[in-house]
């Protein structure tokens, strides 16, 4: 059963061919045998799994219907879960158990969605290498040796490793897409504002967003599906109505106009990526695509900007984090100035204190101007730069990494070699456009994904490209050996 998809999972529901009950308990199984092979989980959380999946069981058996009723998934550990653990994989909040669900919880959860545990991830969602977890690193199952991606590489190893059929995600600079090239899977990075962000521990606010991590564009789909939609308690979420992302996967092709920007394929790419990415393209162009070469010229000042704008608005986030109201508190403080920076130093790891202090200096009075001023006007002229270019073409495809997945502790003496594995992905969250990652072959024997950006709230049209490349493609169907 480990081998269904979401989509399977939701056919053979309704068959009758097995529970919810026997799949859960199947998985949780798998996830107590498996999973310390590669750490994925924080928490697993067997006792609420069993109740929802028989309360899925009861809703199905009282002739209710759904294509998420009794299908197990897991969550990262940002999300708020009312009496469980979110830890955000720090020390900071190891002992933080959330008085109330997130939105994208509590809405899955109506669907009959059946929560596993929670995922692990890079502390505070900061990182591209599930490295920086206070819980340990996360191993790719397609080799123990390399990092999975991050900040969501225990979502992306889990669902890799068959442990569950699907997980939620975050993506503030490529956390959703990056993982899922570096294991194989298909993520969705969905419009900043379609799914809510109340009860989701925030990184940097103008940047976050939840998404799918899945092994198919379908079960994405389905998924998103359950986490769209207007949120009152979000003031940043936004009232746009929710088409059925399912029912437009099929449709054609025909005609469909791509982008390949040429400052995708320069220096600083992997060549045996590039034409993987390629491959993808030709195979598109069979479908009835047809492809020309654009440009976003701004991309080049991509990295820098990010690099501005999320470690500042991490700074301003994270300064709750004190010692006092709630969290890691250090021991035995001399007075209320020892208690802050104790508990400030003693409870973040080293990535997220380096971020906090970068985002404090670009915020600091004689340098606002600057640094983060400046900033924010080159995200605007690279959204201009997305605008112009849909004016000309569809969708926008290219690699997700320039890179295959590195060796665990291969970076860690050198931050900006890793945040320049983000360089085509942060672009889509700068910008607030939905952005997708599917597989797209393997380079010695380590995956490569592909990346399709698209006009706001078209998220359909990216899972349709993705499903009916998937249809003619087998890569996403490939798990890892012992898996």
């Amino acid at each position: 059963m480990h081998q269904l998809t979401l989509a399977e999972i939701a056919r053979g529901l309704a068959d009758k061919k097995f529970s919810s009950e026997e799949l859960t308990r199947a998985l949780l199984a798998r996830i107590h045998q498996l999973d310390p092979q590669i750490n994925s989980f924080i928490s697993v959380t067997d006792e609420l799994a069993i109740s929802q999946a028989r309360a899925a069981d009861a809703r199905r058996a009282a002739g209710e219907s759904g294509a998420l009723l009794g299908a197990p998934i897991g969550h990262k550990d940002l999300f708020c879960t009312q009496g469980i653990r979110t830890s955000c994989a720090s020390k900071m909040l190891d002992n933080f158990k959330a008085p109330y669900d997130a939105t994208v919880v509590s809405k899955l959860a109506e669907a009959g969605t059946v929560t596993l545990g929670k995922t692990n991830m890079d502390e505070f969602a900061m990182g591209s290498a599930n490295e920086s977890s206070y819980y340990g690193p996360v191993k790719n199952p397609w080799n123990f040796e390399h990092v999975p991606g991050g900040s969501s590489g225990g979502s992306a190893a889990a669902v890799a490793a068959r442990l569950l059929p699907a997980a939620t995600a975050t993506d503030t600079g490529g956390s959703i897409r990056q993982p899922a090239a570096l294991t194989s899977l298909t993520g969705l990075k969905p419009t900043y504002g379609r799914v809510s962000r109340w009860g989701m521990i925030a990184y940097a606010s103008s940047l976050d967003q939840a998404g799918p991590l899945a092994r198919t564009a379908e079960d994405c789909a389905l998924l998103l599906q359950g986490m769209a939609g207007f949120d009152a308690k979000d003031s940043t979420s936004i009232d746009e109505p929710v088409p059925d992302y399912s029912a437009s996967l099929n449709a054609s092709l025909e005609g469909l106009r791509i982008g390949l920007p040429k400052e995708y394929f320069g220096a600083g790419l992997d060549p045996r990526i590039a034409e993987l990415v390629q491959a993808s393209v030709k195979e598109l162009e069979k479908l009835g695509a047809v492809v020309k070469e654009i440009s976003l010229p701004n991309m080049q000042h991509a990295i820098p900007a990010y690099y501005v704008i999320a470690p500042a608005e991490a700074s301003s986030n994270l300064s709750r984090f004190d010692g006092v109201r709630f969290g890691y508190r250090c021991e035995n403080p001399v007075d209320l100035t020892d208690l802050y920076k104790r508990s400030r130093g003693e409870g973040f790891g080293a990535e997220v204190q380096r971020r906090i202090m970068v985002g404090a200096y670009a915020l600091s009075a004689g340098y606002y101007d600057a640094y983060y001023l400046q900033a924010q006007k080159i995200r605007r002229l690279i959204k201009n730069d997305f605008m112009a270019a849909f004016n000309d073409v569809d969708v926008i495809l290219g690699p997700t990494t320039p890179n295959l997945a590195w060796k665990i502790g291969a970076k860690n003496n050198d931050p900006v070699a890793e945040y320049l594995e983000d360089v085509y992905t942060i672009t889509a969250n700068l910008a607030g456009l939905p952005g997708l990652s599917m597989p797209a072959g393997f380079v010695d024997s380590l995956p490569v994904g592909v990346q399709l950006l698209a006009p706001y709230f078209h998220e359909g049209r990216l899972l349709n490209v993705a499903h009916r490349y998937q249809q003619v493609t087998d890569w996403h169907t490939r798990a890892p050996n012992g898996f």
